[in-house]
């Protein structure tokens, strides 16, 4: 008669999780790499559904709730979620532009801001260092802000390279967790 010893790690017998995980990232990767433009179509209209999905059910818990005090705020975000996700499954093409870019610019905003604080730093002692990162975070902010359209055309390559080291790494996890 064998005892199956079992695992120290209590996760090991959810290594398939990360495994899913993994697989599904590395698809994603994969497509927005090779098919940029349709994949970024269809994962916006995924975020369309949800957040009119995720806004219908916010509007019926604001109706349901016993007055916790969350109620306003889940009228709101459940209305907000409805008109978001009517607008962007209603345009999807012109959400998959609009969207990144407005992310686009609020990071090259945010990227100028954080060099002019490293180079305000960099004067009053911080170090050379500070006013490198200062100088790189204002030239990579002026260049998003500067050239949007073309930070939003490369987004999706960006995040098709992410998406696959990060699932080439969640596969490989899966699997020494499997070990244990």
């Amino acid at each position: 008669m064998t005892t199956k010893v079992a695992s120290s790690d209590p996760m090991s017998k959810y290594w398939w999780v990360y495994l899913l995980q993994g697989v599904v990232t590395l698809i994603l990767g994969g497509l927005l790499l090779f098919k940029p433009g349709l994949t970024s179509v269809v994962v916006v209209l995924f975020l369309g559904v949800y957040w009119l999905v995720s806004g219908v059910f916010s509007l019926f818990g604001a109706f349901t709730s016993r007055g916790d005090g969350q109620r306003g705020w889940m009228l709101g975000s459940g209305l907000l979620g409805i008109i978001a996700g009517l607008i962007v499954i209603g345009h999807p093409l012109v959400a998959t532009v609009l969207a990144p870019a407005i992310l686009v610019l609020i990071v090259g905003f945010i990227g100028v801001i954080i060099g002019a604080i490293g180079l305000v730093q960099a004067f009053r002692g911080g170090g050379w260092g500070a006013g490198l990162w200062g100088a790189i975070s204002i030239i990579f902010g002026l260049l998003l802000l500067f050239n949007p359209l073309g930070a939003v055309v490369a987004l999706p390559l960006l995040l098709g390279i992410l998406g696959v080291i990060a699932g080439l790494a969640l596969v490989f996890m899966s699997f020494r967790v499997r070990k244990g």
